[in-house]
């Protein structure tokens, strides 16, 4: 598997996520058979002494993103957050709350600066992830 997200995205992504620092960033990927065309940036409804290694996105941020993909025409195909200084691999917590078939796209950012992103697939299943190739066109 693969997903495909322009280098205008991947900057707005950047961009969201640096400013979440030192917290976690995330928001929703909204697109149509894996290319990503839009993203929705969230704040991280966490409390604040956990913001730092988790984001909580609320069922009225799903609620808005699907409003925004049906505005749109596009799909909500998967969500994107940060890893502050760790690796960005998921976390057990990050598998406990995913869903199969959405791509999770994992950006570590080192002091404040986003440095590599990969995204993940949790299998049928649920037991693990699959990595998946992220082009950037």
């Amino acid at each position: 598997m693969e997903i495909e997200i322009s280098k205008t995205l991947i900057e707005k992504i950047n961009s969201h996520l640096e400013a979440a620092y030192p917290e976690e960033g995330a928001g929703f990927l909204l697109g149509k058979n894996n290319e990503v065309k839009e993203i929705l940036t969230l704040s991280n409804a966490r409390e604040d002494e956990a913001r730092h290694n988790r984001f909580l996105i609320t069922e009225q941020d799903y609620f808005k993103a699907e409003l925004k993909a049906d505005e749109l025409n596009l799909n909500i195909i998967g969500v994107f957050h940060s890893h502050p200084d760790c690796p960005n691999v998921p976390s057990e917590f990050d598998r406990e709350w995913a869903q199969p078939n959405f791509s999770y796209v994992i950006t570590r950012v080192d002091k404040g600066k986003s440095v590599d992103h990969r995204s993940w697939r949790l299998v049928e299943d649920r037991t693990k992830y699959e990595e998946e190739e992220i082009l950037i066109s």
